[in-house]
């Protein structure tokens, strides 16, 4: 089991118990240091009181069940309006909204298009672009995120 899925397993009930959803999970290194990030949501939004409660709340759990034997920094932060969009679950979520697509490499001279989130389907993401409804392949899509529209 990835060391993700493995906190996750655990964390998901401690984040509910706080009022909140669990978004994501992320095990990363940045520069030489590793980071142990959760990201979670809530109706109205998360503020840094419902971070603090988390953290505290999973603190003794990561300790006791050290899922990580090299040392690492814990965070928890909001998962915020423009948040990457993973799980068929999350894209179902936000099926109509405005999104930003990158890919890895650029079509029509574009890297990263704005659009429309449209449809997913094994990967495959429909979306509207402007005028044209266009579908890009999983392999192409590097990441999928929310789009903050003003």
């Amino acid at each position: 089991m990835k060391i993700t899925e493995l906190v996750e397993s655990f964390a998901k009930p401690v984040v509910e118990a706080n009022g909140c959803r669990l978004w994501d999970v992320e095990y990363v290194r940045e520069g030489s240091e590793r980071f142990l990030r959760l990201y979670i949501d809530k109706d109205g939004g998360v503020d840094i009181d419902d971070c603090e409660k988390v953290h505290r709340a999973m603190d003794p759990i990561l300790d006791e069940k050290d899922p990580i034997a090299e040392s690492y920094h814990f965070e928890v932060c909001s998962a915020g309006l423009e948040r990457a969009l993973k799980r068929p679950s999350d894209f179902e979520a936000f099926m109509g909204s405005p999104i930003l697509i990158k890919l890895y490499r650029p079509r029509n001279g574009l890297k990263e298009i704005p659009a429309i989130l449209q449809g997913y389907e094994d990967g495959r993401i429909t979306a509207q672009a402007g005028k044209e409804t266009v579908t890009f392949e999983k392999s192409e899509v590097a990441l999928v995120r929310l789009r903050v529209e003003f």
